[in-house]
């Protein structure tokens, strides 16, 4: 099934749905959570003031997530700013 992508795919449905969860609902809706790479999610966002935000609350979200999903090793998160991210998860 790894060959065909499934893990993949359920490890990105895990995440979403986590994001979901533990995310703020103001950071939530201008946002997307991307790939985990090396314990670091990059984190897709709408403007350069949730950037910010993001900075301020980064260690209580990374905290919530590593909790639902400890098999992610979420060690970080970093932001990119993409202006369609919000309202697209």
């Amino acid at each position: 099934m790894s060959r065909t992508g499934y893990d993949r795919e359920q490890a990105t449905s895990a995440l979403e749905a986590a994001w979901s969860d533990v995310v703020p609902e103001p950071l939530r809706s201008a946002s997307r959570p991307g790939l985990v790479r090396r314990g670091v999610l990059e984190v897709f966002v709408s403007h350069s003031a949730h950037v910010q935000e993001f900075g301020f609350q980064k260690q209580s979200i990374v905290s919530r997530l590593r909790t639902a999903l400890p098999a992610a090793g979420i060690s970080d998160i970093r932001c990119r700013i993409q202006p369609d991210a919000g309202g697209t998860t």
